[in-house]
């Protein structure tokens, strides 16, 4: 009974209890309705060594037959072994009925076994070998066994599908661990590049610039592996990154940053949103021209809007595709099925996205 759950048991428990409870219902019904029926004892003791019979071949078919078809798969094996039990039932039936009495002269059938002889001028005979009583017997047996078989496959379901979608959640916070784990070292490999430029041009600047990366790091190391991190928390991270980034450049690039003062008790994946932001400063910003960048996050009834454009410029040496956009895509599909929209405008001269996803 190892692949039995509890659920299971105390189902059939509440079966039989019920079904072995029938008579004496009935019986104090009948009593209570009639006057001329009286509660005997005798007459529910006559029922439930019949009822025992079926309760046997239940717990054989329950912890043996079953599991040969359903977790074994042996379907050669389990028929083999109902047929026996069918057949050894219906022997059973034939040789516990009561005899039937027949006058004298008519011969006995020799189907059953032979029996005391009766007082003089009758003959008890057995009734032929499959009777009425003995094909509804074994019709009550099948249907019995059936409903076992039946019970048994829907708690097989229910386990299996309760399984599948444990190892579907494990899989996913598998991946989501592997695509984390892709988009830290990028957004660091990016960072310490911008404070490399810093060291040597303005190093008062490089030292804020190591200040506002401890604050991120601090926020990557300890909640960047979490599942949902509180939204106040991201919208910090992305005004320590916009902070970082502006320490690097001229008032020849415009930034705009518009984010919720006080963000509502929501939460939200961590670093779901920094990736377009990283792209934005890498492909939208020159030091020769004029450029911008504009970040912009509104919460409507649970669901959050994020917006980031950029101006386009041409660089000599720009980056072709990449892990971040990419890895951001499969974390959106991953964490919210369909329910969230990502629309990317690229025109000639601006980059824009708009990021619409729910919030927990």
């Amino acid at each position: 009974m190892k692949h039995q759950s509890r659920q299971e048991n105390i189902a059939y428990l509440v079966a039989w209890g019920l079904l072995l409870a029938a008579p004496l219902l009935s019986l104090y019904l009948r009593s209570i309705s009639d006057p001329d029926v009286t509660f005997e004892w005798a007459k529910v003791l006559v029922l439930w060594p019949k009822f025992a019979v079926y309760l046997l071949l239940f717990l054989i078919h329950n912890i043996l037959l079953a599991p040969l078809l359903l977790y074994g798969r042996k379907r050669m094996v389990y028929g083999c072994m109902l047929a026996v039990i069918i057949a050894a039932f219906s022997l059973y039936q034939c040789n516990s009925r009561p005899p039937i009495v027949k006058h004298v002269g008519e011969k006995p059938s020799a189907e059953c076994r032979e029996r005391p002889k009766p007082p003089h001028g009758e003959h008890l005979m057995p009734p032929p070998f499959v009777g009425e009583r003995d094909i509804m017997a074994i019709v009550v047996l099948i249907l019995m066994l059936g409903g076992n078989l039946g019970v048994k496959y829907y708690f097989k379901t229910r386990n299996d599908q309760k399984r599948m979608l444990e190892l579907e959640k494990q899989n996913l916070e598998q991946q989501l661990e592997y695509l984390r784990y892709q988009i830290n070292p990028h957004f660091f490999m990016n960072t310490l590049n911008n404070i490399h430029a810093l060291v040597d041009i303005e190093p008062e600047k490089a030292k804020d610039t190591i200040v506002e990366l401890s604050k991120m790091m601090r926020f990557v190391l300890y909640d960047g592996n979490k599942q949902h991190v509180p939204l106040s928390l991201e919208l910090d991270f992305i005004r320590h990154y916009i902070s970082l980034m502006q320490l690097r450049y001229t008032e020849k690039v415009k930034i705009t940053l518009d984010l919720p003062q006080v963000a509502p008790d929501y939460k939200i994946p961590p670093l779901i949103l920094i990736t377009f932001i990283e792209n934005a400063f890498k492909h939208g910003v020159s030091y020769r021209q004029e450029s911008f960048i504009e970040v912009k996050a509104a919460i409507d009834r649970g669901r959050l809007l994020f917006t980031c454009r950029n101006s386009k410029v041409e660089t000599l040496n720009e980056e072709k595709g990449g892990v971040g956009l990419t890895n951001v895509r499969k974390r959106l599909i991953l964490l919210y099925g369909h329910n969230y929209s990502l629309n990317i405008g690229n025109t000639q001269d601006v980059y824009s996205v708009e990021l619409n996803i729910p919030l927990s």
